[in-house]
């Protein structure tokens, strides 16, 4: 009975979530996976995700897509600088002082 009441339960909880959101979910986590080692080079742990998950916030879909792209690689170039791109908006600095962090220099 216990499963059948859980089984309900993740029904309903999938049921709820858009497969557009299930797939920018899934973007947003493999774009941190790029964005988390980047930042991780210039703050150390807990700022490090602090501040990604502000980039992250503040990035567009566009470019959460490029940067997921890049899962499994280095960062180049180009990545970095999409990273630092988003991290100059203003929206992204607010969000990083917010947190009581020192802007991100990349």
């Amino acid at each position: 009975m216990k499963s059948l009441a859980g089984l309900m339960a993740m029904a309903l909880v999938l049921a709820a979530c858009s497969p557009e959101d299930l797939a920018t979910d899934l973007t947003r986590r493999t774009a941190k996976t790029v964005v988390l080692p980047v930042v991780r080079d210039v703050a150390s742990p807990p700022a490090d995700t602090f501040a990604t998950e502000c980039i992250l916030n503040n990035a567009t879909n566009a470019e959460l897509n490029v940067l997921a792209r890049n899962v499994g690689n280095s960062a180049g170039t180009l990545t970095i600088q999409t990273i630092r791109t988003i991290a100059e908006r203003p929206a992204t600095r607010a969000c990083i002082a917010g947190q009581g962090l020192p802007p991100l220099v990349l």
